[in-house]
């Protein structure tokens, strides 16, 4: 396993933050608000767009270590020259509303290809939700096999909530609190449960066998610094009520 060093204790703790940018946000100014709240708000690590631009002028912003995302093994290869410290094939929420979708085959092989093209960086892979559960845990099963040091759940653009408040919240939780369940029972790595997650849902998470977590639009959605550094620092907080520490 190739777990990035900062992330280690983290993981082992279950108390690992990580704040998604978007695979899609290219807007400097935007994501440099995101990442810097990421620290000020005391998050392990942030995700971005795999773009060697983008890297190299947020190493200059951060001290955190820099996960990028893409669903193209080439640009993780330069996304990790200009300075990424771990790489993440998914975040596939994006493209779902373009009809895109990613199957267990595709997403396999493109495990297996960046492993192939970076062999010791550490590799997060997403889960597509919109495969069902049992597959799910089938596809993360072989993608640890493929080399991935880290599975990511999601799910939160699947579901529709029909309740306001605390109950949406749990309702849209729903699909990833599950996939991190179950895929955290047949897996031997670290699971980051990601997608559709809030302060309240954080600890659900966890209890469900998740390592860490993944959040973004709940972040990366608010048009304030100040804002997105409170709403880091009650994820921390959520986090911090599941003081469990496992080996990983």
């Amino acid at each position: 396993m190739t777990i990035h060093p900062q992330l280690q204790k983290a993981f082992s703790t279950r108390r690992a933050l990580k704040v998604i940018s978007g695979l899609n946000n290219f807007d400097l100014s935007k994501v440099a608000a995101v990442v810097k709240a990421a620290e000020a708000g005391g998050a392990t690590f942030v995700d971005i767009a795999a773009d060697e631009n983008l890297v190299r002028q947020v190493r200059q912003l951060i001290d955190l270590p820099i996960c990028v995302s893409a669903v193209e093994p080439e640009l993780l290869v330069l996304a990790v020259k200009a300075g990424a410290d771990l790489i993440e094939i998914g975040n596939f929420d994006s493209f779902y509303a373009q009809g895109r979708r990613f199957e267990a085959p595709e997403v396999l092989a493109l495990t297996q290809q960046t492993r192939q093209l970076l062999p010791n960086i550490t590799l997060s892979v997403t889960v597509p939700h919109i495969l069902p559960l049992d597959e799910q845990v089938q596809l993360a099963e072989a993608l640890v096999v493929a080399g991935a040091d880290i599975i990511q759940t999601e799910g939160g653009t699947s579901s529709r909530p029909t309740h306001a408040g605390i109950m949406g919240l749990i309702e849209k939780a729903t699909p990833t609190l599950a996939a991190a369940y179950s895929i955290s029972q047949a897996v031997p790595v670290p699971v980051l449960c990601a997608s559709g997650l809030s302060s309240v849902t954080v600890p659900m998470a966890i209890a469900a066998g998740a390592a860490g977590v993944g959040v973004g639009s709940a972040i990366n959605q608010l048009n304030d610094e100040v804002a997105m550094v409170a709403a880091v620092r009650s994820l921390v907080e959520a986090l911090e009520t599941n003081p469990i520490q496992v080996q990983i």
